[in-house]
């Protein structure tokens, strides 16, 4: 690579990773800025601690594979993890390099949509409601997914409504996406 590809692969002005099987094996320093770790902190780890909790890393992975598989790329926003613990909104797209393996070696890219998007805290079990409403499942199949009650995944719903002040799902996720602000 030259050096100008090189410069313009670092100062690019979003994050852009280069991933083998959710590892880290190359990002560019806007990603190492928007994430707040040092480069070497990056290099060689998973995708694991940009995430809260081991099943919001794996839930992701499962909404994201089927399209990967499909179409070989992927976009959707999703909060994200900051070193220091804080939560952003992150617009994400990923372009799988081996189509017959999907997450066999990927380009993601990483843009702060946070100044576009409420920032409402939501809890680690609301963040595993809201992805997988946004899969299209009905409380019932979250409930089997999240082993809870469908009552319990109602009131997760209900709560989800109040705390974005809107009325149904459909206005949540147009929300979540950045359509329709109220």
């Amino acid at each position: 690579m030259d050096e100008l590809a090189k410069l313009a692969f670092e100062r690019a002005p979003i994050g852009i990773v280069l991933t083998e099987n959710r590892i880290i094996k190359a990002c560019n320093q806007t990603f190492v800025d928007l994430f707040g770790y040092a480069r070497d902190e990056l290099i060689s780890q998973s995708f694991r601690m940009l995430y809260e909790t081991r099943r919001e890393f794996d839930d992701i992975r499962d909404i994201g594979l089927t399209p990967l598989r499909e179409t070989g790329s992927y976009t959707d926003e999703r909060l994200m993890l900051h070193r220091d613990g804080s939560m952003f909104w992150c617009r994400f797209r990923a372009q799988t390099l081996t189509p017959d393996d999907p997450l066999g070696q990927t380009v993601l890219t990483f843009s702060d949509i946070s100044e576009t998007h409420q920032t409402i805290a939501l809890t680690p079990r609301e963040r595993q409601v809201v992805m997988l409403l946004r899969k299209g499942q009905t409380s019932k199949e979250i409930a089997r997914s999240l082993s809870i009650s469908p009552r319990t995944v109602e009131d997760y719903r209900a709560t989800l409504l109040a705390k974005f002040e809107v009325r149904n799902v459909a206005e949540l996720l147009a929300q979540l996406v950045g359509a329709g602000h109220p």
